[in-house]
C-alpha cells in the first residue's frame, strides 16, 4: 500500500492532559504502518458548550502527522486502540464531554469517505479553531478535500480563546 501522510487530531481534559498527549504520541511512535512525522504544539482552549454538559475542564489539544501504510480504517482502529490504553471509555463519554483522550482522523491524503464508522475529512474540521491553527502549524499548504487549503480555512477563524502552552 501507498503511504499517505494522515492528520491526527488529539485533545484530553482530564489526568493530566498534556501527559495524556505525550503518552498518545508515543503510542503513535510505536505504531508499525506508519511513520510519526511532525507534532504541533500544545494548545489550551475551553471545552466546547453543548446542551446537557456540566462546566468541564479546558481541553489540551494539538496536531499530529503520520506517514501512514494503514487504510483509513485500520489507522481508526489503531487510533481507537490508543484511546483504550488510555482508559478512554466511549461507551461512557458524552459527546463533546471530558475525555482522557480523543484522537480523530482529521484527514488522510486526499481521500474523502462517509460511511457508518468514519467521515473524512472530519466534519466540522472547518469550525474548530483547536484543530485548524495546529493543522497550519505544521502543515501551512495543506489541502483539505473539499474544504480548501488550511490557511484560507483559519483566516476565517477567530483563534479566540486558544492558547499555545508549553508541551
Amino acid at each position: 500500500m501507498a503511504i499517505v501522510p494522515a492528520y491526527i487530531g488529539m485533545g484530553s481534559n482530564l489526568q493530566n492532559p498534556p501527559r495524556q498527549l505525550r503518552q498518545a504520541l508515543a503510542h503513535l511512535a510505536e505504531l508499525s504502518s506508519a511513520t510519526l512525522m511532525q507534532v504541533s504544539g500544545f494548545y489550551r482552549n475551553p471545552a466546547m458548550n453543548a446542551p446537557g454538559l456540566a462546566e468541564q475542564p479546558d481541553f489540551v489539544n494539538a496536531v499530529a502527522r503520520l506517514d501512514s501504510q494503514l487504510s483509513p480504517h485500520e489507522l481508526l482502529d489503531q487510533l481507537q486502540a490508543i484511546e483504550r490504553r488510555q482508559h478512554r471509555q466511549r461507551d461512557q463519554d458524552l459527546r463533546w464531554g471530558p475525555r482522557t483522550l480523543d484522537l480523530d482522523l482529521l484527514v488522510y491524503g486526499d481521500v474523502q469517505l462517509a460511511d457508518d464508522r468514519l467521515t473524512i475529512p472530519h466534519p466540522g474540521l472547518e469550525h474548530r479553531p483547536f484543530v485548524v491553527f495546529p493543522l497550519v502549524e505544521i502543515e501551512p499548504q495543506l489541502i483539505v478535500p473539499g474544504m480548501g487549503e488550511i490557511g484560507e480555512i483559519a483566516a476565517r477563524l477567530d483563534a479566540g480563546q486558544l492558547l499555545r502552552i508549553d508541551s
